[in-house]
């Protein structure tokens, strides 16, 4: 690959478009897929603030499911659905936890959430 200089006040995180894909050694893991502002971010939900209505996930089927140990909302899939219908789970949510956060606070929650402690809302555990 050609060494190109890094133009000025970009983060080298951005997507591999027009061919030119970076080395392994490269890349970070968190360069988006296709690009443009929308793929910049991505879809957290707070599950300690979530209180389980389920709305999300019949809203936006393909990005959002409940999570079965504790019954909250969960993202599974960052690309499942069109940015309107993801925004209107957002816009819709009762108690306003689901955010587009940038893919490095995200990842940092991400990793923050193995040591939440989450409440039980008294919804009995889906039986497998």
């Amino acid at each position: 690959m050609v060494d190109i200089a890094p133009l000025q006040g970009r983060s080298g995180l951005e997507p591999e478009l027009g061919g030119q894909v970076r080395d392994r050694a490269e890349r970070s893991g968190l360069e988006p897929e296709l690009g443009g502002q929308w793929r910049q971010t991505g879809v957290y939900v707070d599950e300690t603030t979530c209180i389980g209505c389920r709305h999300c996930a019949h809203t936006a089927t393909n990005t959002f499911y409940i999570e079965p140990d504790h019954g909250r909302a969960r993202v599974f899939r960052q690309d499942g659905d069109p940015q309107d219908l993801i925004q209107e789970a957002i816009d819709t949510c009762p108690v306003d936890c689901i955010h587009w956060l940038d893919y490095t606070e995200l990842r940092h929650r991400e990793r923050d959430r193995q040591y939440q402690v989450i409440r039980n809302l008294g919804i009995p555990p889906n039986f497998k």
